[in-house]
Formats: C-alpha cells, sequence, structure tokens
C-alpha cells in the first residue's frame, strides 16, 4: 500500500508541473487466506532451553516421561575424575534432579531397559535403579576407546566405541563384542528400530541401517562429525553433527541441513526423538534444547 501511495503522489506532482504523468503501475495485492509456506520436511520448533549443566552429552527417556540427562562434569572427558553425573528433567525442562546419579567419570550415551539407567562411562557402561538413581554396579569393557552412545536392540543394550569401530553388548554377567566393522570408523550414534539397528559415523557422517553380519546398507553420507540419531514420524531421520547441525535425511537418503548453531558456539550433540519431540544435549554452553518436529 506504501509504494502505491508514492506513486499516486509522483504523478499529481508531475500533473502540477505540467508535465503528463504515466500511468502508476498495478501491483499485484497478496491475498488476506494466502496460506504461508510449508515448512521444510524435518522442520525444528524451539519449545524450551534448559542450562545449567556441565557438558552435556547423552539423553534418555525415563518410565515416567521425564528426561535423563548425561554430564561430563568439571575437568576432562578422558580423565577418570568422578565428576560426572546424570540429570534428570521434567518434561518441561525444569529440573527435577540436578544429580540424579553420581560419582562416573564422563557419561555420555543413557540407555533404560527394565528399570535400570545405563550409562556409557570411560572405562565402561554404569548402571542404575532408575527410579531412585542407586548404584547397581558397572560393566567394565577392557580395551574400552570412547565409550559413547547407547541403545536397547531386539532385548539386548548395546554401547558404540568410537575409538574402536565397535559395538559392545552389556548384560549383567558383563561385556561383549557385539559387531565391529572397519567402515564403523568414528562409530556414535547407534538406535534400535524393529529388525535393523541404525548407525552414524562421525569419520565419513554415514547413516548405516545394520541388520547383521552382511546384511548392511548405506542410507546417507557426508554428515560430518554425525552424532545422534532420531526417527520422524510418518518417515525420515533427524542426525546431529556435534560442532553445531541436525540433518533431515529423506528416505531416499537425500540431506538437508535443517539447523546451524556452529557460529553462535551450540554444539548439537546426542540427538534423540520422542514422538514429535526432539531432545538435544549442547556440551556447550551447557544446555538441553527441545524441539518440536512441524515439517514431517
Amino acid at each position: 500500500m506504501r509504494t502505491i501511495l508514492i506513486l499516486a503522489a509522483s504523478a499529481s506532482l508531475l500533473a502540477a508541473c505540467g508535465k503528463p504523468a504515466a500511468p502508476a503501475a498495478e501491483l499485484p495485492v497478496p491475498a488476506e487466506d494466502t496460506p504461508p509456506p510449508a515448512p521444510v520436511p524435518g522442520s525444528l520448533e524451539l519449545l524450551w532451553t534448559a542450562s545449567g549443566f556441565e557438558a552435556p552429552e547423552g539423553a534418555a527417556l525415563a518410565p515416567d516421561g521425564s528426561y535423563f540427562i548425561s554430564n561430563i562434569g568439571a575437568g576432562s572427558e578422558t580423565e577418570k575424575d568422578g565428576n560426572g553425573y546424570i540429570s534428570r528433567l521434567n518434561a518441561d525442562g525444569t529440573v527435577a534432579s540436578a544429580k540424579f546419579a553420581v560419582g562416573l567419570d564422563a557419561p555420555a550415551g543413557l540407555a533404560v531397559k527394565d528399570g535400570v539407567l545405563y550409562a556409557a562411562d570411560r572405562d565402561g557402561v554404569a548402571m542404575f535403579d532408575a527410579a531412585t538413581g542407586a548404584a547397581q554396579g558397572k560393566a567394565l569393557i577392557e580395551g574400552a576407546g570412547f565409550l559413547n552412545d547407547m541403545t536397547v536392540w531386539k532385548g539386548d543394550v548395546l554401547v558404540s566405541d568410537s575409538g574402536t569401530a565397535t559395538i559392545h553388548k552389556i548384560t549383567p554377567e558383563g561385556a561383549s563384542v557385539f559387531a565391529a566393522s572397519e567402515g564403523w570408523a568414528g562409530i556414535n550414534g547407534i538406535l534400535g528400530d524393529g529388525d535393523r539397528l541404525l548407525i552414524t559415523t562421525m569419520t565419513d557422517g554415514k547413516l548405516i541401517d545394520f541388520r547383521g553380519a552382511g546384511a548392511e546398507t548405506l542410507i546417507a553420507a557426508g554428515m560430518k562429525d554425525a552424532d545422534g540419531v532420531g526417527l520422524i514420524p510418518g518417515g525420515g531421520y533427524l542426525v546431529s553433527s556435534w560442532p553445531g547441525e541436525i540433518h533431515h535425511v529423506s528416505e531416499d537418503g537425500a540431506v538437508t541441513r535443517v539447523v546451524d548453531t556452529r557460529a553462535d558456539g551450540i554444539l548439537q550433540n546426542d540427538l534423540n526423538v520422542y514422538g514429535d519431540i526432539v531432545i538435544v544435549p549442547n556440551w556447550e554452553p551447557g544446555t538441553v534444547t527441545a524441539w518440536r518436529i512441524v515439517g514431517e
């Protein structure tokens, strides 16, 4: 409307000067009921951000619908210093327990099965009562490189080892090698989904569909430093890259970046999807972000 008024005023001035005024061009006026453009598939709407964490890395859904968040704590992620702990957040992002479980060195991935909370630590997987946080022992892994993400697949509790391209199985009796591959360099995220195990790798940024020895399919690649992976309701995937990106991956392997916080110094670590809610710990600046999937 402002442009039309300016053109009309210009025409009046020209006429007053004795010069014929050129007819003003008719500008298209958008219809008031024009719908907004459809969101990009896998688009995310920010719900809340919780702060006050110490290098948060992993997340898992608690039996009561709250969220467990692992904290590396003060110090190095490679040292056995006992500074690591696990927080519990309410579904709205408020803190239910800042230090729900303690005594860890540098916990990363988390998983919950049969009332037990599992946490990938530096030298093994620690276990806690998922209701009280009471310690229930630790399954040590000899020669562990960098134990990272965790999941439950076909009843087995699994943990990835980014340093050895290996997946270990955790049982009450201890740990054993579940699977390994030279093509899994920098393995990070793992997610059990029916007959398949989804795997991400940092070195080549792969998203892999693994169904057993000799049954592996590459879904997508190029997402360097890939971290967590989640399923989008209706099809497709979300994959985080820890330096600060979240990618949408379609069923045919097309990759679209939907979040980029690298310039802001916000890391995007172990992404998890629960229904249409996405929970991502941000190692830096010490926050946890919740998103809603709006472009399925």
